[in-house]
């Protein structure tokens, strides 16, 4: 029996009699298949959503497609490129051909190319803003068109600390990141009549492989700079974004959720 839109909107708003948060609820995350990306995908999993993983590992995204089927739901795998217009409209055509619809909309998907701006190159600068913000902009236009027809959706963009706090050596990363949080405002203002809550979260230092690759003496430098004492982890942002994917966050739109530890105040 074909589930009508008012029998998945009340699930959306906790009407219905599951206990899992996100249960039947359809979930597109960019760089899904990695990191911060794949944390969430499996929390979403947990919480009984499908998911829809983008990335451009072919072997990152077979393996957290069969970790995430594991959770009893659906998972479909995309290999796209955020900054390519033509792949981003098929990837979200791909999902809702598969699944019917979507309900989340998570931009996770970006890149670091650190140095000071003196010595970065133009090929970085435009780079990171491209996958960073661009790669951003084109899924949420496409995945507002179809959003707005179900006038339900909740988007989640990845932004970060360091685009309300600039860093030395990351003028294209925070560039990227600030632009991603006026993003995230402008496009709540416009989505909102539509039932479509945009929000963002700003992480700080999280342990992920990008982080890794850090120098130990700047790892121990921004430790010194965290109150709680401790660098967060992938299930930290995982947990924020399940809270801004849930009945739970209703209330919330244009908002940029720090996940950092008190690093910024």
């Amino acid at each position: 029996m074909v589930e009508t839109l008012e029998g998945h909107q009340n699930k959306i708003q906790g009407k219905g009699d599951s206990k899992m948060l996100l249960k039947d609820q359809v979930a597109l995350i960019t760089g899904g298949a990695q990191g911060i990306g794949r944390e969430i995908a499996l929390k979403f999993a947990e919480e009984g959503a499908h998911v829809v993983i983008v990335d451009l590992n072919k072997e990152n995204l077979s393996k957290t497609k069969s970790e995430i089927e594991s959770k009893g739901v659906k998972c479909l795998e995309i290999e796209a490129n955020v900054t390519q217009s033509a792949q981003v409209e098929e990837a979200v055509k791909k999902c809702v051909d598969s699944m019917g619809r979507i309900d989340i909309l998570v931009n996770n998907a970006g890149i670091t190319r650190d140095t000071l701006l003196i010595r970065m190159s133009e090929e970085d600068w435009d780079l990171v803003l491209t996958i960073n913000l661009k790669g951003t902009f084109l899924f949420t236009k496409a995945a507002a068109k179809i959003m707005m027809k179900q006038r339900t959706g909740r988007i989640i963009n990845i932004a970060s600390i360091i685009g309300l706090m600039g860093n030395a050596g990351q003028a294209n990363y925070g560039a990227s990141k600030a632009g991603v949080i006026g993003l995230t405002k402008s496009a709540a203002k416009e989505l909102c009549k539509r039932g479509i809550n945009v929000n963002a979260i700003a992480p700080g230092f999280i342990k992920t492989a990008m982080t890794d690759k850090l120098p130990e003496d700047i790892r121990n430098l921004m430790l010194t700079q965290i109150p709680l004492e401790r660098f967060g982890l992938p299930e930290d942002v995982a947990n924020v974004a399940l809270f801004l994917a849930s009945k739970y966050s209703s209330y919330l739109t244009g908002q940029v959720i720090q996940v950092d530890g008190g690093m910024l105040m």
